[in-house]
């Protein structure tokens, strides 16, 4: 296929503009998985029990996340979309009413944590580091409510394409979590120490505090001035939250899903011995980090494809999903490189067992070789959701991670005996299987609003 002059132009300045708006989102998206590393690394400090509570604490928190930010990511393309259509007053109305939702949601995750000590007993965690991770659970159950709130005031920002607060706030909070971590942690002064509870109270007062910075933010910027966000109070409106989870519970399901496909993955290599799960970590924790990438792509695709659906333009939705392919290809390839040619430096940086870094190092290959196939599923999933389209996806995540990649991951590495590589090269084929099929329901929609 040939394009004119003119269309490199738009290629050009589409993939600038998205671009400009995925490189905060991404950034943002690694300070926040660094919070998990900057309580990790604090925990380690304080002793072997400690490290252990935060890290079983912060395993079942992160499936909570999941859930909120699938919820949330409604808002993104009802917001694009009520933008580009030029009925900026109803946003306003909208997002107060994505705040009841968010409560509700952080309530109900608030409940949960509370109660998901159970499932530490149930699991039959050592009775010496069931404690401390009950309190962490206990302690960090008071952000749940700030979380879900700030995920609604994030990604009303974002759908409106206003991302950098979403970076100058997520690093803020990660460079605030250190001291107030470490302060409760240790304890300071006529502050006593709280050992693992510490650091559960230290992330709920940073989501906290995240949480209310970004709201007076956006009542007090220009950018979100004319909206009237915070100018009146309005009672819960049903029929618009229950057209908030319409959307939202569907991406709930399928991100819940993917995340729990690697704690699923995670369970069955830990019958194959220490030097297998070390290395699986590793690998698994560099392949998620590169992974933000095209998860920043994504999201601000999701953003141009609703803008350009509220606006009535198919041309720009088509021009907007181009776009965000180009720079998937671009990044992943850098990616790919990186975990090609550096994964023997990067293992190194996390242990000095040379099976474990052998192992993970060639784990990263097989990462190297699904990065293609990831980019492309979490783009084509991005645009889908500008596109409000999000019931059908989730049925098609759930199969491609589920019944094709985990079960293909048990066959290779447990019945042919491939151990951690057999898993991951299961990765690799549900990844594919989710890139192709999500693409053609991209395709398939939008040939369907073409017509229209």
């Amino acid at each position: 296929m040939t394009h004119s002059p003119s269309s490199w132009q738009r290629l050009r300045a589409e993939s600038r503009i998205t671009f400009t708006l995925a490189l905060p989102i991404a950034i943002g998206q690694l300070a926040s998985m660094a919070m998990s590393v900057v309580d990790s690394l604090l925990a380690g400090r304080h002793g072997p029990i400690t490290l252990a509570a935060v890290a079983v604490g912060s395993a079942i928190w992160s499936l909570a996340l999941l859930i909120c930010v699938g919820l949330m990511m409604a808002i993104p393309p009802t917001v694009s979309q009520l933008n580009g259509a030029g009925r900026r007053a109803e946003v306003g109305p909208v997002w107060r009413q994505a705040l009841w939702l968010a409560l509700a949601v952080g309530l109900l995750l608030q409940a949960f944590m509370r109660w998901s000590p159970q499932l530490l007993v149930w699991m039959q965690i050592a009775p010496e580091v069931l404690a401390p991770a009950t309190a962490f659970l206990h302690a960090i159950s008071w952000g749940a409510p700030a979380l879900a709130l700030f995920f609604a005031t994030r990604y009303l920002s974002e759908g409106l394409s206003w991302t950098q607060p979403t970076l100058v706030f997520g690093v803020a909070a990660l460079i605030l979590l250190i001291p107030i971590g470490a302060v409760l942690l240790f304890g300071y002064g006529p502050i006593p120490e709280l050992g693992a509870a510490g650091l559960g109270y230290a992330t709920a007062i940073v989501m906290w505090l995240e949480f209310i910075a970004f709201a007076a933010y956006l009542q007090h910027s220009s950018h979100f001035r004319d909206l009237g966000l915070l100018s009146r109070f309005e009672w819960p409106n049903f029929k618009v939250i229950r057209e908030l989870l319409v959307l939202g519970v569907p991406m709930g399901i399928a991100i819940f899903m993917e995340g729990s496909l690697f704690v699923a993955t995670a369970l069955f290599i830990g019958r194959l011995g220490a030097v297998d799960v070390a290395a699986h970590q590793i690998a698994l924790n560099v392949a998620s980090a590169s992974f933000m990438i095209p998860l920043g792509v994504a999201l601000a695709t999701t953003v141009r494809v609703g803008h350009a659906v509220g606006a009535g333009d198919v041309s720009a939705v088509r021009w907007a999903m181009r776009a965000g392919l180009l720079l998937v290809l671009v990044t992943q390839t850098l990616s790919a490189l990186m975990l090609v040619f550096g994964g023997q430096v990067i293992s190194s940086w996390y242990t000095d067992d040379a099976a474990i870094a052998g192992l993970a190092a060639t784990l990263m290959i097989y990462a190297a070789v699904f990065q293609y196939p990831d980019g492309i599923q979490a783009l084509s999933g991005g645009a889908l959701r500008g596109l409000k389209d999000t019931t059908v996806p989730a049925i098609i995540t759930v199969f491609a991670y589920w019944a094709v990649g985990l079960s293909s991951g048990i066959y290779l590495g447990l019945v042919l005996g491939l151990r951690a590589p057999g898993f991951w090269i299961g990765l690799s084929i549900g990844l594919s299987v989710a890139a192709v099929l999500l693409f053609l329901r991209f395709r398939r929609a939008l040939d369907k609003l073409t017509r229209q």
